[in-house]
């Protein structure tokens, strides 16, 4: 429903009731006590936001960045990163007096257009249903995980968390297929962590910290400088492993019994009892080693889990074909924007005549779009067969 009308006298002129039912046209019961809110609650000059508040603190000065920065120091263990002043940047800034450096990252990141287009990114299938993971789903989930190691072992969880949200924004439509579409345009080839970090969040001037984890969190690249990098590696594949396994037996690609006993009997069948076991049995042998680790039996059930998944979920047909599908569209999406560099957006062409040339630049581009997006420009742009399409499988 929409917001409900409310006069602009209302509210320009103080000295006026505050938002009587009578301000507020054509509107139900329920909006126009909705609408009685609109000034808050109070007595003065200090506005509450209901009117029985009454949750207190006691604190008599805010608690800035400063202030939490020594907070840090004395309670994140020997070895953790901690916070300095503005964070170490390309372009220097500023400290923020109330946010320490990674929580400036982290909150760059959630409002990046990067971040938002997650939602319409492939985690494992195209077209996900409403109860799938997307990227951006997925990233909240290696948050979560990686913030509770951090925790558990004295590690600067911001800083972890901020890593863990960022760590995806690298990846184009379609999952990792795109990196195959787009690795034969790019030299060197085209890895979602380093294109993360070097490109797609570039603009934000995040911590070197920060781009460190998320440049290299996967386990081919080199290992991140940081001990909170190291955990959203492992949080990353405890993470998508086990959400990967949910989602399958959910769509009925997998059945609970599917899964082996080398498994089942060290981490168990479900989400819940799996990630339980990794997170718990890392923080105990890291606090135990110094190094972030965990025991051979987890490990080893951790990567029984992980090729399961690959032979039954990703390498099966299905999940074959719609990589190879999803490979033809962006790579003829790049094609065209390459010889038709007038249809990208003006940020784009000025990127064609850097050092990446017409290339580079169309790759950017197609690597932003959400899965929905692309697909429809190959249909529109190039008269895809609908056939073609990458769909839901």
């Amino acid at each position: 429903m929409a917001a409900p009308i409310v006069r602009l006298s209302a509210i320009a002129q103080p000295d006026l009731p505050r938002v009587w039912k009578s301000d507020v046209m054509g509107s139900t019961e329920r909006s126009q006590v909705w609408a009685s809110t609109m000034w808050g609650h109070g007595v003065g000059d200090e506005v509450w936001a209901h009117r029985d508040s009454q949750a207190r603190i006691a604190i008599q000065s805010p608690r800035g960045r400063q202030a939490r920065e020594e907070l840090e120091r004395m309670v994140l263990a020997e070895g953790a990163t901690l916070s300095q002043g503005a964070g170490h940047r390309v372009i220097p800034e500023k400290p923020d007096p109330e946010r320490m450096c990674f929580e400036r990252d982290r909150d760059r990141i959630i409002h990046s257009p990067a971040f938002r287009r997650l939602a319409g990114k492939t985690q494992v299938v195209v077209y996900p249903s409403d109860h799938q993971r997307t990227r951006l789903t997925h990233a909240l989930e290696v948050a979560q995980v990686a913030g509770s190691i951090a925790r558990g072992v004295g590690a600067n969880a911001t800083l972890t968390e901020a890593i863990a949200l960022g760590h995806d924004c690298g990846h184009g439509p379609g999952g990792h297929a795109s990196e195959d579409a787009f690795t034969p345009y790019i030299d060197g080839g085209y890895d979602h962590g380093p294109w993360g970090a070097d490109v797609v969040l570039k603009s934000l001037n995040l911590c070197w910290e920060t781009l460190d984890g998320i440049r290299n969190h996967s386990w081919s690249q080199p290992a991140p400088e940081t001990i909170e990098g190291e955990i959203v590696s492992w949080a990353d594949r405890i993470a998508y492993c086990a959400h990967d396994l949910e989602d399958a037996v959910h769509a009925g690609i997998v059945r609970i019994g599917d899964i082996p006993p080398e498994i089942a009997d060290v981490v168990g069948t479900e989400r819940r009892s799996q990630i339980h076991a990794f997170v718990r049995g890392l923080v105990t042998t890291t606090c135990r080693l110094g190094m972030v680790a965990m025991t051979r039996d987890l490990a080893e059930a951790l990567a029984r889990l992980r090729a399961f998944n690959y032979e039954r979920i990703y390498m099966r047909p299905e999940s074959q074909a719609q990589s190879a599908a999803v490979i033809a569209v962006l790579q003829a999406l790049v094609e065209h924007y390459i010889e038709h560099l007038d249809q990208l957006p003006a940020d784009y062409r000025v990127l064609a005549e850097g050092d990446g040339g017409p290339a580079r630049a169309a790759v950017t581009y197609v690597a932003g779009m959400t899965d929905r997006f692309a697909f429809r420009q190959a249909e529109e742009l190039l008269e895809f067969d609908p056939v073609r399409i990458p769909r839901w499988v």
